[in-house]
């Protein structure tokens, strides 16, 4: 099973950082373009300004996901470790939980909003791609959130069973 769980991270790894260094260099490009053509040529490309919005969007939540796993969202920490090995284990399950249920909520509702728009056939003003497509950033960001959020509960549920000599 561990094996599985550390091929999984090995490849969520992969595609983040593939997936965010295509995005931000996609974003370089484009504003680096916007600007040129408009102080160089004098005339400005009118779907820059989206396009970097709806990237900023999708990095964002594939930055979230990273950070999940590498645990650098907010944490109380040194209110925790006041707490003897065996209360810190109880509470990392209880925060594991809770950041679960947290995901999975934002999932519920950003799927609802996602169809809402897909039905309705709402297209972006500039470039005139549906709307739901920069809208699906929520939902796919929660899910690889959950799934880091769970396998960084599990690491640090296993070091807090060690015991420190």
């Amino acid at each position: 099973m561990d094996l599985k769980i550390a091929r999984l991270s090995l490849w969520l790894d992969r595609f983040e950082k593939g997936a965010v260094t295509a995005l931000l260099g996609t974003m370089i490009v484009v504003v680096f373009l916007q600007v040129f053509f408009r102080f160089v040529i004098k005339g400005s490309l009118p779907w820059s300004e989206e396009l970097s919005r709806y990237i900023m969007v999708w990095a964002v939540f594939f930055g979230a996901s990273m950070g999940a796993k590498s645990g650098a969202h907010i944490g109380v920490e040194v209110f925790v470790n006041l707490f003897p090995p065996n209360v810190r284990r109880v509470m990392t399950i209880v925060s594991g939980l809770l950041t679960q249920i947290f995901c999975v909520m934002v999932l519920v509702l950003s799927l609802q909003v996602v169809f809402s728009i897909y039905e309705m056939g709402q297209v972006s003003p500039a470039m005139e791609i549906p709307m739901y497509i920069p809208y699906l950033a929520v939902p796919v960001g929660a899910v690889m959130m959950s799934i880091r959020f769970m396998q960084a509960t599990y690491a640090k549920w296993k070091k807090e069973g060690e015991v420190d000599l």
